[in-house]
């Protein structure tokens, strides 16, 4: 009896746990918590400035990891996941093909996945299939590796191309992919819940991915197939997208992000990268929720969903800012300190520094890189890499060569800034971060190349119309000055272009025809290159070589040092930095110089002195259309005239007008003798 009563008892409290193990099951199905980053550019360690006066904290994965442990202990469960551009930002992106040092990290905190921006496409197909065979290496150990989600590169087209070393390179890198498990999507489940997750790049993403040398598919075409293939498959509960396309602050709803949302509806949510926005609040397109926390670790985004019917509604949504309030994890920071050790024997080493080699002391208030190139005007963060360009450009003339009139430097490829207090190599290196060079190195290296007078005002109208437009596009120079007034016509904004010394005194005239010698870095003069397409050819800028002959191959025309070495962005302005007198950086740099001046006057003078030939082309489209309807004017007025003459003259006194006013008097007349 007592056997019977335990054998029931056992089967009823089995019966209570399944039940209630269904139950949390069920409830978990119903909620969904993510933790999301994207364009984290390699800042995997701890960044640390002096503001008003105190040192503030910011940023890195060990800090990533506390949040993510903490958040897991209120939601168990939670998802993490990237939306690109893990790479290219920091010193440890030069260990990133040899030991491919973020991947690694954010598996070792344990990101879930991750997809491609096109910056993980900088050191061309080459070095990130090297990535990938080093992470794949590192995958077969104790730690798992993010999914990695790459849903529109078009393979076929990239293997057909008929450049051998483009199909060539492709075919490397999708090996490399494969062995690393890269997917169009993937399902991870945890605690019950099935996320699906694909990832696609944007197309102005894929436009400023030039070193790819790969064929993409329109992102959004590609979002469909992937959704009704994961649909057909099924086995999920949510639909997830990392998109590396971004929303457009200026102007959300026509955003590469809404398009998708509104295009491919089943998308539950859009973490969406590229852009670098802050969304204070998720915005909903449908029942699509788009989510953004910003670039380089300052933020990690935390977004709760619970199941409402068929989709999910927002529960919860915040920006937890990485700051000095957040302990790192030890473990973690452990990890990166070895790659940093890394980076300084592998690259700084070559060039006689270490990533904490003090450069100079700077006591001046640069602008922030999240607002550089905000607001138009001279910055004097901008200068200063100018300066540095120009200055070392001249210090290592070959020959003949003539000096260097000008130097160029476009928001769009400044990556940080500098605080108060010490300066170091790292510091500098992360300002231009970006690319690598014909010999293989990190960095871009400086170009010379030449432009005629007329284009140098084009490139000066870049930066007084277009950058209005495109934040990338606004411009820093050494050597040329200009004036802007933006109620002048589109593409005419731009007077009084001329040669200029340091404090904005001219120093000399600007000739249309003159050839004259400007240094920029090798993506900056490329991307000059395409003003003429992305204007309809209403600004035409070509880069030329000494003789005046259009560039085609602007890595003959790298600038070396004395010793045969490329002479990097970066390494210009770490250079001019530690050059300074006294260890400081000057307070020179602490104001502008007139280089670029604002003068919005609405005088009719400033309106319309020096026109430019868009003006006048403009002025014609107007007049020409005035003049045919003046021409219709007169000729009517002539035909009147003409008809006027069957009657006689309008002012001869027997006009048909006065004629027929005489014979109408004469008939009232008339009328008036018969009443009587």
């Amino acid at each position: 009896m007592n056997k019977k009563i335990k054998i029931v008892f056992s089967v009823l409290l089995m019966t209570a746990f399944i039940f209630n193990s269904q139950k949390v099951l069920g409830e978990s199905k119903k909620t969904v918590s993510i933790l999301f980053t994207h364009d984290m550019h390699s800042h995997i360690d701890v960044e640390r400035n002096v503001k008003d006066g105190k040192e503030r904290e910011s940023g890195g994965l060990a800090k990533v990891k506390t949040v993510k442990d903490r958040t897991e202990d209120r939601y168990s469960g939670t998802f993490l996941v990237d939306a690109g551009d893990f790479a290219m930002g920091t010193p440890f992106q030069t260990v990133f093909r040899e030991r491919a040092s973020e991947l690694k990290t954010m598996a070792e905190v344990g990101f879930d996945a991750t997809t491609l921006g096109n910056h993980e496409f900088d050191y061309r197909a080459k070095g990130l299939g090297r990535m990938f065979e080093e992470a794949a290496n590192y995958n077969k150990g104790r730690t798992k590796m993010p999914s990695l989600v790459a849903g529109n590169i078009d393979w076929e087209k990239s293997f057909a191309d008929k450049n051998k070393m483009i199909s060539e390179n492709a075919k490397v890198l999708k090996k490399s992919m494969d062995k690393y498990g890269v997917a169009d999507y993937s399902i991870i489940e945890k605690n019950g819940v099935k996320m699906a997750v694909f990832g696609v790049l944007g197309r102005e993403a894929v436009e400023n991915a030039p070193a790819a040398g790969l064929k993409f598919k329109d992102f959004v075409s590609r979002a469909k197939e992937i959704v009704k293939e994961i649909k057909k498959n099924g086995g999920y509960d949510i639909i997830v997208c990392l998109s590396h396309s971004g929303t457009d602050e200026k102007d959300f709803d026509k955003s590469e992000d809404v398009e998708l949302a509104k295009s491919v509806p089943d998308i539950d949510l859009i973490v969406s990268g590229h852009s670098h926005t802050e969304l204070k609040e998720a915005k909903t397109v449908g029942n699509t929720h788009i989510v953004s926390c910003g670039a380089y670790n300052h933020n990690i985004g935390h977004i709760v969903l619970k199941k409402d019917g068929e989709r999910y509604r927002i529960d919860k949504y915040e920006l937890i800012k990485l700051d000095e309030s957040v302990e790192g994890d030890k473990d973690i920071q452990k990890v990166v300190d070895r790659f940093k050790k890394n980076v300084d024997n592998d690259f700084f080493k070559k060039y006689g520094y270490s990533s904490n080699t003090v450069l100079a002391k700077n006591e001046n208030k640069f602008t922030d890189v999240n607002s550089l190139g905000k607001k138009q005007g001279e910055d004097p963060l901008g200068n200063l890499i100018a300066d540095s360009y120009l200055d070392i450009a001249n210090k290592n003339l070959k020959g003949n060569e003539p000096k260097y009139d000008l130097s160029l430097v476009p928001a769009g490829v400044i990556r940080g800034s500098l605080g108060t207090g010490k300066i170091t190599a790292a510091d500098a290196f992360n300002i231009s971060s970006l690319g690598i060079g014909e010999d293989e190195k990190v960095g871009y290296p400086l170009v010379s190349v030449y432009l005629t007078g007329k284009e140098l005002k084009a490139v000066a109208e870049v930066d007084g119309t277009v950058s209005d437009k495109m934040d990338e596009a606004r411009l820093y120079m050494s050597g040329l000055g200009y004036t802007i007034n933006r109620n002048r016509l589109f593409l005419n904004r731009v007077t009084d272009v001329r040669l200029i010394d340091k404090e904005g005194n001219t120093t000399g005239k600007i000739d249309n025809d003159k050839l004259y010698h400007v240094v920029g870095g090798l993506y900056s003069c490329q991307m000059l290159s395409y003003v003429k397409d992305q204007s309809h050819g209403l600004l035409s800028i070509e880069p030329k070589d000494k003789n005046g002959n259009v560039i085609k191959d602007f890595n003959k025309h790298i600038i070396y040092d004395k010793n045969g070495n490329e002479i990097k962005e970066w390494y210009a302005l770490a250079t001019y930095i530690d050059n300074f007198k006294n260890k400081e950086i000057p307070s020179y740099y602490g104001k502008t110089h007139n280089r670029k001046i604002i003068d919005d006057s609405w005088n009719p003078i400033k309106l319309l002195k020096q026109p430019n030939h868009i003006f006048v082309m403009l002025l014609g489209i107007i007049l020409i259309p005035v003049a045919i309807i003046i021409g219709i004017i007169i000729l009517i007025v002539k035909r009147r005239r003409n008809r006027g003459g069957r009657y006689g003259g309008m002012f001869n006194g027997r006009s048909g007008f006065y004629g027929r006013k005489s014979r109408r008097k004469s008939r009232l007349d008339k009328r008036k003798l018969w009443r009587r």
